[in-house]
């Protein structure tokens, strides 16, 4: 009985032998439909909480905007009801004062009449007597008064027509045309969604001009609501974003230009709508616009020790470093990295490059890189200096500059260099060449770099005068470098090519360059 227990459990461990193969293809063919079904039922999940996102959201909208649209009914029709409130007011005080006005005639008229009539029937009442008088002499006397008295008598002075009719002039109103008009009176339509012009938005300067029109002419369009929100994905605009929308309200014409950008993401997404006096159209089918600029800090892992690093600013620290080293201890404590600038990466990828210590730069090289290297393209940043710096260079080289070296002072290295010690220089340096500037250095400088030109060139930031340009060729990625001793540095990136940047380029590329001195092919 044991023997044949053994036999059948050895037949089947030898069926499951002769089986291994198989069953682990076909649970790997299973896994690998189950997984895409998981993936599958995985986007339709996303797809219907996005979409009950956006119906709940619809919701709120339609009781929000109930509540303000009868909100603004009642506003419109009490202001309606007050209008006829106050000229009802204004005629029946105007009726008031004229039937004052007439009433006040009418009985100085009456009171006159009265007092005649009085002294008439005395007369009359006189003269009757008078005719019983039998003395000549008397009733001579007594006609002669009678006929005076009449002479002088007011009932012959006395008009005897109402100086006031008892028709009032201001008496009724006839509303039959405004009440055609009030029975007329219809909702407002919701006016008809937008149409963003492409071709006539432009992207400029750091600004971004929209422009729109309206697909059918809509005379009771009272102002335009634009929104907009940066994004890092081309395309349309998503439900779930990592930006809320920013709104700019009553704009009165069909175009707007946002200024004084820093492009700090890949894209921009627009939309907008219409609204007339009482009610907001739907927006219109949103468009996305690339907006191309460098963006970088400072790789504070690979400075000077004398540095002070933050994203897009750098000091020179007195106490060698020992205040930021003891901020870096303090985070490494929590278990935190103790390098928080960004890893270098390149323009077009952004992958991450080697990051080195903070013996990068040592010596009196009192340096510190861009954390995001140049490969190709046309790029734009702006430096401002404190006012108290003693000395400082902006420039570009190439990663693999020495520890001890110096900005402009090696054939991989490009600057213009400050120096306020003592008296003021302004230099443009490059493989231990100086060419002295005779320009008043400004507050802020731009700088501009065209890889795959090999152009790099100065620039005065705020008026863009031209400072100083190296031609070259570049044959390997660059870094912005930065040098600074006694004072900091304000770094600006995000930015476009300025618009007149870009023409003094042209126009100076048509010329020889000034920059010959220094003008090479690095290697």
């Amino acid at each position: 009985m044991c023997e044949a227990r053994f036999s059948l459990a050895f037949s089947h461990s030898g069926g499951l032998t002769s089986s291994s193969r198989a069953v682990p293809l076909a649970m790997e063919a299973q896994k690998e439909a189950l997984q895409r079904i998981i993936s599958t039922l995985a986007h339709k999940n996303d797809e219907i909480q996005n979409f009950i996102e956006t119906l709940n959201h619809t919701l709120k909208g339609v009781q929000a905007n109930s509540s303000s649209v009868i909100a603004e009914l009642d506003e419109e029709f009490d202001g309606l009801y007050s209008i006829l409130d106050e000229m009802k007011e204004s005629m029946t005080t105007s009726i008031k004062q004229e039937h004052a006005h007439k009433t006040q005639e009418l009985q100085n008229q009456l009171s006159q009449c009265s007092s005649s009539l009085e002294n008439s029937e005395e007369l009359l009442e006189f003269a009757a007597r008078s005719l019983d008088i039998k003395d000549t002499e008397e009733f001579s006397k007594a006609a002669r008064q009678i006929k005076d008295r009449v002479t002088m008598a007011p009932a012959f002075r006395l008009s005897l027509k109402p100086k006031v009719s008892d028709n009032m002039t201001h008496l009724m109103v006839d509303f039959s045309q405004e009440r055609q008009m009030l029975q007329a009176l219809k909702f407002l339509p919701v006016p008809r969604a937008p149409e963003i012009v492409l071709s006539d938005c432009l992207v400029a300067d750091n600004s971004v001009t929209i422009s729109w029109q309206m697909t059918e002419e809509d005379n009771k369009i009272d102002h335009y609501v634009l929104e907009y929100r940066k994004t890092n994905f081309d395309g349309l605009p998503r439900i779930k974003d990592e930006r809320c929308w920013e709104s700019i309200d009553y704009i009165k014409g069909t175009e707007y230009t946002l200024s004084g950008l820093r492009f700090d993401a890949k894209y921009m997404n627009f939309r907008v709508r219409a609204c007339n006096k009482a009610v907001a159209g739907e927006y219109s089918d949103p468009v996305t616009l690339e907006t191309k600029a460098l963006l970088f800090n400072l790789d504070g892992s690979s400075s000077h020790i004398n540095l002070k690093v933050e994203d897009s600013y750098v000091e020179w620290d007195s106490t060698g470093g020992k205040s930021q080293e003891n901020k870096i201890k303090g985070k490494e404590n929590k278990g935190r990295s103790g390098t928080p600038s960004p890893k270098r990466s390149s323009v077009t990828s952004r992958s991450p490059l080697i990051r080195g210590s903070r013996d990068r730069f040592t010596g009196e090289s009192y340096t510190v890189l861009g954390d995001c290297s140049i490969e190709n393209g046309q790029h734009y940043w702006e430096v401002k200096a404190q006012k108290d710096c003693k000395s400082y260079s902006v420039g570009v080289a190439y990663k693999n500059m020495g520890k001890f070296d110096q900005l402009g002072k090696t054939n991989t290295s490009w600057c213009v260099h400050v120096n306020n010690w003592l008296q003021t220089t302004f230099a443009a340096k490059h493989n231990n060449k100086a060419k002295s500037l005779d320009v008043v250095v400004p507050d802020r400088i731009g700088v501009y770099c065209d890889f795959d030109g090999g152009q790099l060139s100065f620039y005065n930031a705020t008026s863009k005068q031209l400072l100083y340009t190296f031609k070259t060729k570049f044959t390997q990625p660059i870094l912005p470098g930065f040098m600074v001793w006694c004072g900091g540095l304000t770094l600006t990136t995000g930015l476009q090519v300025p618009t007149a940047v870009k023409t003094l380029q042209k126009s100076e590329n048509g010329l020889s360059g000034s920059a010959s001195s220094l003008t090479n092919v690095a290697q």
